[in-house]
């Protein structure tokens, strides 16, 4: 048997399975029944290392359900295991990293209590919407980044005078990374959301760099898609080309896709941190380096 287990949490199955060939760990996969009343029951199907096991579990919608499948997965782990690294592809509620308004909780110092409680001896996630929700943690934790797989992904495309765009002046840095890595220029778009409405503006005023380019619009992660279609608005109106969505994690949330495409994408091409149509970038190696 392999000193090293992998566990395919429910959420990440397929990302799972990948990594334990990378790292040529004993695959043991997670059956889960929910109940009428939403509770998750969990049976592994095989043996855990004694000295290392790797749980890897997406926590995205339903956020509540696939962090509880998470921890418990860790729990179980821990009793078999002296050591137990925690791969959270998506960190769900990573958003919650501080106190915005009076009386908010921050949910990232939950987390790590539940983590630290579960059993995880150290934490791995992909493109974290903030490093400041790791702040919170009293356990070693890891932040890796998509962006590498990604643009050998974007590499293999036939594009036109292409431009990395940031659809807002918070990834700018990634942005910034992603043409770095791709050998491109990069803009970073000025966009300002009602914290109560959630409405989108775009600030930015004419662009005269984007006319007749093909266009990577780089995020962390596209739930709503809501700053994605107002940015594809404002660029097409530039008189742009082709634009094409780069994400790490992508959430789709209701009829997110629909809309994008509607407003002018020509493909969303994300990570495989959340299973879907447009996951088709492989980050197990990523991640594989990361434990060893």
């Amino acid at each position: 048997m392999s000193k090293i287990t992998v566990v395919a949490g429910n959420s990440s199955i397929d990302l799972g399975v990948k990594l334990s060939r990378k790292i040529k760990a004993n695959l043991v996969k997670s059956q889960v029944k929910v109940f009428a009343d939403g509770e998750s029951k969990i049976t592994l199907g095989g043996k855990l290392s004694k000295r290392k096991t790797v749980i890897v579990q997406s926590i995205y919608p339903p956020v509540d359900t696939n962090l509880i499948q998470a921890l418990s997965l860790i729990s179980k782990a821990k009793e078999t295991s002296s050591e137990v690294i925690a791969v959270i592809p998506y960190m769900g509620y990573a958003r919650q990293d501080r106190e915005f308004l009076s009386g908010e909780i921050i949910t990232m110092k939950v987390l790590d209590k539940l983590f630290r409680g579960a059993g995880a001896s150290k934490i791995i996630a992909v493109d974290i919407h903030s490093m400041i929700g790791f702040k919170h943690f009293k356990i070693k934790t890891m932040n890796v980044s998509a962006i590498p797989d990604l643009v050998r992904y974007f590499k293999k495309l036939s594009l036109k005078n292409p431009l990395v765009v940031s659809p807002d002046q918070g990834g700018k840095q990634r942005a910034q990374e992603f043409a770095k890595e791709f050998g491109s220029e990069y803009i970073a778009l000025e966009k300002s959301r009602d914290r109560k409405t959630g409405t989108v503006k775009i600030k930015t005023k004419n662009l005269d760099q984007v006319a007749n380019r093909d266009l990577i619009l780089v995020d962390d992660m596209i739930s709503t898609g809501g700053s994605i279609v107002k940015a594809t608005q404002f660029l097409k109106k530039q008189k742009c080309k082709k634009v094409y969505v780069a994400c790490t994690h992508a959430l789709l949330m209701n009829d997110a896709e629909k809309r994008i495409r509607k407003a002018g994408v020509t493909k969303i091409i994300s990570a495989n941190t959340i299973p879907g149509k447009t996951s088709i970038v492989d980050i197990s190696n990523t991640i594989a380096k990361a434990i060893q």
